[in-house]
């Protein structure tokens, strides 16, 4: 029998299986790669990474991100938001007044969603600046805690004026970290990567990543608090492992956190950030973040009468609802001019989980198609704006904030 294969038709039959099993390999291949990669505006090419959520341009890429301190999700609300995102953030006070731990409550969302869709990314949050109450790390930074374990006070930024702690008392009482301190680094990166960890979550959404003047912290260590940020972040990534998401809210122009976190967060929390120039900055943004294989995630929060955005608060306002869905355009509209491979889209008028996030927009599920080129400014000094999508031609003018988008 040996002998047999040694024959010359069987040494060119198994030549022509050889090629044939290597055309086969090239082309699954070559399709796996143009299943990953997507076109930047600019012509260079974005390659997924296997950790991150899958992109699609069908319909307007949503992620959501939301809250109920009272209680965890009932199946139908996993299943609504389940059919519109894999990619999901669970709010920081998620489920606290029924579990006693937000850690608890993202891990009962966490296994909710993977059951039902075991694709979906689902995020913990944590802040880098706030000690809010709410996850098991931080529930003894109180001042009855404090006043029972003092060493605690070392870990939190004091007030130069009045010399005592820092404190914020809405929308919850909650002391303000001192990222300068390198233990409280070293336990805060522990932290972090524990509640990851124990909620078996996909990632992390890091708040109050952006340094800069008149954000909130001491203007005059602003280049020290960024390089320690920068720190924590680098030690958070390595620690939680090479396939969790690493989100930075606002730190998209952080230059010593930029290099750590796979996402960048832009909250747009009050007029001054979504002014038009600064939205013509964001859309460059956009482009260099996905030239650099990041994710961009471009978050607008409906607005009520007097109520700058949801930060403040809409949340009460008469007819919010109604309002959101009659500002959508607006908002979409300006999302999607600037929107790259891996550019995400949230709208709702608040982190909690009435605030729209359990609202049908139909225009946000309506076929998208991918960008045919980069958007076009109608003259070098004006601020009307258009892109041709596949599917869609979007109109923006961000001077008078109107805009059309026009679904073929």
């Amino acid at each position: 029998m040996k002998k047999q294969f040694n024959h010359p038709i069987f040494k060119v039959l198994i030549f022509l299986s050889l090629i044939v099993s290597s055309s086969l390999t090239a082309q699954v291949s070559k399709k796996t790669e143009q299943e990953t990669s997507y076109a930047i505006s600019d012509g260079s090419q974005f390659v997924s990474k296997s950790y991150f959520p899958k992109f699609s341009w069908d319909a307007t890429p949503m992620y959501y991100h939301f809250g109920d301190i009272d209680r965890v999700l009932k199946p139908e609300e996993v299943e609504f938001i389940a059919s519109r995102t894999d990619f999901i953030c669970i709010e920081k006070s998620h489920a606290y007044n029924l579990l006693g731990d937000q850690v608890l409550g993202t891990k009962h969302e966490v296994e909710a969603f993977h059951k039902i869709k075991p694709e979906s990314k689902v995020l913990f949050y944590y802040n880098s600046y706030l000690a809010w109450p709410y996850p098991r790390f931080n529930q003894d930074f109180t001042p009855e805690g404090i006043a029972e374990n003092p060493e605690l006070a070392k870990f939190l930024f004091i007030n130069p004026k009045t010399g005592e702690l820092r404190k914020k008392t809405k929308p919850a009482f909650s002391y303000y970290f001192d990222a300068l301190n390198p233990e409280f680094r070293k336990w805060w990166v522990k932290s972090a990567v524990e509640g990851v960890k124990i909620s078996g979550a996909d990632g992390i959404f890091i708040d109050r990543m952006n340094v800069a003047v008149n954000s909130d912290y001491p203007n005059d260590q602003l280049v020290e608090i960024a390089q320690a940020k920068g720190e924590m972040m680098a030690a958070l990534k390595a620690e939680m492992g090479p396939d969790k998401i690493l989100i930075g809210n606002n730190a998209a122009r952080t230059k010593e956190v930029f290099p750590h976190c796979d996402a960048f967060f832009f909250e747009h929390y009050n007029s001054s950030v979504t002014n038009k120039e600064n939205l013509l900055k964001e859309w460059d943004d956009m482009v260099r973040i996905a030239k650099a294989g990041k994710i961009s995630i471009y978050r607008f929060g409906a607005k009520g009468k007097g109520k700058t955005d949801i930060t403040i608060g809409a949340t009460g306002t008469r007819n919010i609802e109604q309002k959101s869905k009659d500002q959508l355009e607006f908002y979409q509209a300006c999302f999607l001019i600037g929107a790259q491979p891996y550019s995400y889209f949230q709208w709702n008028w608040g982190w909690n989980l009435e605030d729209g996030n359990l609202v049908d927009y139909p225009a946000l599920q309506k076929p998208l198609g991918s960008p045919k080129a980069v958007y076009k400014r109608l003259t070098p000094e004006g601020w009307e704006f258009t892109r041709e999508f596949e599917h869609a031609s979007v109109w923006v003018d961000t001077e008078n904030r109107k805009a059309k988008i026009t679904w073929h």
